[in-house]
């Protein structure tokens, strides 16, 4: 007994002395593990710091857009106005709209037009419902508000105006009932209407007609605007066809994104001769000082700004009837105030020069002065007519338009049935990749492959336009975390840009590395302390778009503005990342840089920028990246969502595969 009782009591001991090493051993891990969540935490609150001004990155927008928005020449001669309206039309047709391999194709493509059956309409004509093929395999709903007397006439020598009637962004399309109410009035007056639903309204209300699809056109390197404008010009060419058509008398008119069609066809197609655009547009410059007036995709198109500011095409109406109508009031966008006074200056000069002065007018709504096209507006458009069309002629055209009511319908009465397997802008924009990229084989010698990544490299940067900056590094702050340094930079990129970088390291780094997100840096924090534990000397940057540098309310229309200004977000934001790693090797040269991404926009941007930068990086390391720009061929995706992969031409030329073959580090 007495040699046992001291092994059991020693055996006791060890069991609670293990229990107590075990529990230290648990506060400690504890301890740490605070320390650490603790350093995280104040890293990740470091990491958020602000570091720009506000609204820096908009107004950097704005400053780099402006100057690049083309003025109005000043008219002297009509014989050189004549010639620059001309050369303009055409610059726009050619380079704008029906730019891309596959827009060409649509523009000289055959079209058919399906007669569908008659509905009555009211007292003095009816409605013939029609199908119209825009394009190859893409139908749009018609309807055609013809008088009876039009319909039973007699002289077949007499010639009748017509009218092609668009819409906005109105859900009930065709459907709504002052449009209707237009139609209506002009042909117991004795004027056809043709009624044209437009993409994404009404019958067309469906994902893949969704206005922001129409960039993945763009990004397969052909207008997405190819067929908005082909759905107006083929609703021309189909009233022009018939021959009862008066082609001195044709007008367009529309509301809102009618107004934009308006502008656009009447501005191009001098078969227009008298239009009404109704708070459909304002100049490019007039948006970048009254942001309501930022204009969806369709009506910020690829480099339209470099070609024809809205202020030159209402010029180009000269010496054609124009009727400007605005509201005082408006809630919505182009109120009058701001929108009317530079297209009045700009189209005054023209008109009084081409001895048409008395072709242009404006009118301006206040009852009730908000977004509409009501009574006010409509009779302020007949009147024009009137004078236009009728005065001195036998015809009596009433100006002031009678109750309209018993004659509108429903949408289900005006319906139009399509083609089960009509086409819409992501199944066309499917259908033109299917064949992309278009990149030629990699040559199996050393010299011709040199010459062919050359080739590559040179081709990549056309294709996002980029712009090279010297980057400029302002220490904004400093701070210390657990013996890690923080920097805070304000990096100035030439006189367009300004950029936040923060460094982060600890002891001696022998190596850096540029971090870019997606969720921008608040998003890395865990990234960022690893990546110090591994001896780097970490800088996180947000690039135009992102974090810091993201423009808070729909951020996205900004990138529009840098498109049709005649750059490339994805070009500034790859220029971004090039300067900034110049400027960080400037910093320290013998430090080794690599590049990381986190995030499926940010994997492109540093593809890209790996592709073009002129010192390799050491590494390129990709978390979540894109595997293929088609990827971003479908209803789900769209151009607010990553405005930069949308890069007009991108895929025709390079998908990731190809641009992952241009990189010549280890690639992770």
């Amino acid at each position: 007994m007495r040699r046992t009782l001291p092994t059991l009591a020693h055996k006791s001991n060890n069991r609670r002395n293990t229990a107590i090493r075990r529990a230290l051993l648990a506060c400690l891990c504890l301890l740490f593990a605070a320390d650490v969540a603790l350093a995280d935490e104040m890293l990740g609150a470091s990491l958020q710091t602000k570091i720009l001004p506000d609204r820096q990155t908009l107004d950097d927008v704005r400053r780099v857009a402006r100057p690049r928005i083309l003025p109005v020449p000043e008219p002297t001669d009509p014989a050189a106005w004549t010639q620059f309206a001309d050369s303009t039309r055409k610059k726009v047709l050619d380079e704008v709209v029906f730019r891309g391999k596959a827009a060409q194709e649509w523009r000289t493509a055959a079209t058919r037009v399906e007669f569908v059956e008659t509905i009555p309409g009211g007292t003095g004509y009816r409605i013939d419902k029609y199908r119209i093929e825009v394009l190859p395999g893409l139908w749009i709903p018609a309807l055609l508000y013809l008088p009876d007397a039009v319909a039973v006439r007699t002289d077949s020598a007499k010639k009748y105006p017509v009218f092609l009637q668009v819409n906005g962004h109105d859900p009930t399309g065709k459907a709504a009932d002052y449009k209707q109410a237009r139609c209506i009035h002009l042909a117991r007056n004795q004027v056809v209407s043709l009624n044209l639903e437009w993409f994404g309204m009404g019958q067309l209300a469906t994902p893949g007609f969704g206005h922001g699809k129409l960039n993945q056109l763009d990004l397969c390197g052909s207008s997405g605007l190819a067929p908005f404008y082909l759905a107006m010009s083929r609703g021309l060419d189909f009233l022009l066809s018939q021959d009862y058509a008066d082609s001195s008398r044709v007008g367009v008119a529309g509301l809102s994104g009618g107004g934009w069609q308006t502008i656009l066809l009447s501005s191009l197609d001098t078969r227009v001769t008298l239009c009404n655009p109704v708070a459909g547009y304002s100049s490019f410059l007039t948006r970048m000082d009254h942001f309501s007036d930022l204009g969806d995709s369709e009506q910020t198109p690829v480099d339209l700004g470099v070609t024809a500011d809205y202020a030159q095409l209402t010029a180009l109406l000269a010496p054609r009837a124009a009727l400007l109508t605005y509201n005082d009031k408006d809630n919505c966008c182009f109120a009058s105030g701001h929108a009317l006074p530079p297209l009045m200056q700009a189209a005054t000069p023209v008109y009084q020069l081409l001895g048409a002065g008395q072709k242009l007018r404006m009118h301006v709504n206040s009852d009730p002065g908000t977004h509409n096209f009501l009574i006010d507006n409509r009779q302020a458009l007949y009147r024009m007519i009137r004078d236009q069309w009728f005065e001195g002629k036998d015809t009596d055209f009433a100006v002031t338009e009678q109750s309209v009511e018993a004659d509108i319908k429903s949408k289900e009465a005006l319906n139009i049935p399509l083609p089960d397997d009509n086409l819409d802008f992501v199944k066309l924009a499917l259908s033109v990749s299917a064949t992309l990229p278009a990149s030629p084989p990699i040559p199996e010698s050393e010299p011709a492959r040199a010459d062919w990544e050359a080739a590559q490299k040179t081709a990549l940067q056309q294709i996002i336009r980029l712009q090279n900056w010297k980057a400029d590094g302002q220490q904004h702050s400093m701070s210390l975390i657990e013996g890690a340094e923080m920097r805070h930079w304000k990096l100035r990129m030439g006189e367009d840009w300004t950029v936040p970088v923060i460094e982060v390291f600890h002891g001696k780094p022998e190596k850096s590395m540029l971090v870019i997100s997606d969720g921008g840096r608040s998003s890395v924090t865990a990234v960022v302390s690893q990546l110090v534990k591994d001896n780097y000397r970490v800088y996180v940057v947000d690039v135009f778009g992102f974090g810091e540098c993201q423009i808070p309310e729909r951020g996205y229309l900004w990138n529009l503005m840098i498109s049709t200004a005649g750059q490339r977000p994805l070009g500034v934001q790859v220029g971004q990342i090039l300067s900034t790693s110049a400027w960080i090797r400037e910093s320290h040269p013998s430090e080794p840089l690599s590049l990381m991404t986190s995030g499926p926009r940010t994997s492109v941007i540093g593809v890209i920028s790996s592709v073009l930068i002129p010192a390799p990086f050491a590494e390129l390391r990709q978390e979540a990246r894109l595997e293929s720009l088609k990827l971003l061929l479908n209803e789900q995706s769209s151009f607010e969502q990553s405005p930069e992969l949308y890069c007009f031409g991108l895929l025709e030329a390079f998908d990731i595969t190809d641009l992952q073959k241009l990189v010549r580090v280890p690639n992770k």
